[in-house]
């Protein structure tokens, strides 16, 4: 019998896609955030998908780029003010939001920003093909250029509330201002911009107040930055981990009356060691690379795009190299499963690879050549893992 076990155990069977925890779009995810907190305002046509939330007349959305449910549950003692808050997530019920997939920057800011599934809002991935031109886009940096309107056509939850009379404000870098990104994903309202952080929350509390009814959104990069080059854990994101957690409690403690802020993440994170065993490099790989012309999304959140009529051979070998640590899903197949969301615009459809890999273990699919930055980092995210997909959502009233 533990003959029998040990085999099995070195030969499982390839992960089954509906074994992958889709988020939970249209009640706990990311994308239901906003118009969760614009019905509350009374802007027209909002749904309050998170029930758990109670409507305020002023609303702040803090966001802290990387910080995970997981990694701010284990470092209580860099993060004193957010752990005391643990309990008030979604509602006072105690539990994370998910971030959607991939759990990546890009798709989860326009997630945020829209109010809409990646499906919907057509930012399905780091990298993405782009139908009309069959060339990569990185949604992140906007590259190659590409016009931002006819590519997330779709007004932001910002833009609607303004237009209802609601006061709405983003207090961010001055870097993000004129960004494509930050116009299809969360214009609407006023950007203000400024550099240090304390800058930021102090300006976010004086547009708190600058309305009856204000929804006000500011944001924090640098725990993501520090994870990425240095690690979670290491000694510079807890730093990071520390001042963000300060920049918190600034806000906190600056809210005017009848105010509700809310301290959210776009993805968490994880470390990948840097060994074979833990990165496969796709690069010198001619099992996986054969009958793909685009490899696109990031390292833990693959969209494989295949040369013409060899896309279900790249499925089948995919799954046999890869599918006893990543789910392996066909495009439909994917989509059938609900990770991009309830449905797909037609516009998005061709975005999404033909194959689409998300990691389970604690792997990575690396391409060196073609992304030496990238296959680089100590810290990374995209799949569906509790560690990347689960983000908090804190709360503080005044």
């Amino acid at each position: 019998m533990t003959q029998l076990h040990t085999a099995w155990d070195q030969h499982p069977e390839p992960l089954t896609v509906a074994s992958a925890p889709a988020p939970e779009y249209g009640s706990g995810s990311l994308a239901d955030l906003l118009p969760t907190l614009a019905a509350g305002l009374g802007v027209p046509d909002m749904c309050a998908a998170i029930t758990e939330l109670t409507p305020a007349d002023r609303n702040c959305v803090f966001l802290i780029d990387g910080l995970g449910w997981e990694q701010l549950r284990a470092h209580p003692e860099d993060a004193p003010f957010m752990t005391s808050l643990l309990a008030t997530s979604r509602g006072g019920t105690g539990r994370p939001l998910t971030a959607g997939y991939p759990a990546t920057t890009a798709t989860s800011l326009a997630s945020v920003g829209t109010g809409l599934p990646p499906g919907a809002h057509g930012l399905p991935g780091y990298t993405v093909r782009n139908p009309d031109t069959g060339e990569l886009m990185n949604q992140l940096r906007w590259q190659p250029w590409t016009p931002p309107g006819p590519w997330q056509p779709y007004p932001t939850v910002f833009q609607l509330a303004h237009a209802a009379g609601v006061h709405a404000a983003q207090v961010s870098s001055p870097t993000f201002e004129n960004t494509p990104l930050t116009k299809v994903a969360l214009s609407g309202g006023t950007f203000l911009g400024r550099l240090s952080g304390e800058d930021r929350v102090d300006l976010a509390a004086e547009q708190l107040a600058a309305g009856d009814r204000s929804l006000v959104y500011t944001y924090f990069a640098e725990v993501d930055g520090a994870g990425h080059r240095f690690g979670v854990d290491s000694d510079t994101w807890r730093g990071q981990l520390m001042y963000a957690d300060r920049l918190v409690q600034r806000l906190a403690e600056q809210l005017p009356p009848r105010s509700a802020l809310y301290i959210t993440a776009d993805h968490g994170m994880i470390d990948v060691p840097f060994d074979e065993q833990h990165r496969i490099d796709f690069d010198e790989d001619w099992e996986l690379s054969a009958g793909v012309a685009l490899l696109g999304g990031e390292g833990r959140a693959r969209h494989v795009y295949a040369v013409p009529g060899a896309a279900n051979d790249v499925l089948t070998c995919w799954r046999e190299v890869l599918g006893e640590q990543f789910w392996v899903a066909s495009r439909d197949e994917a989509i059938a499963a609900g990770w991009f969301g309830p449905h797909i615009d037609e516009r998005v459809y061709g975005r999404i690879g033909d194959v689409v890999a998300a990691a389970r273990d604690d792997v990575l699919l690396i391409a060196s050549e073609r992304e030496p930055k990238e296959s680089a980092m100590v810290g990374n995210h995209g799949s569906m893992t509790p560690a990347e997909q689960l983000v908090p959502l804190l709360e503080v009233r005044s």
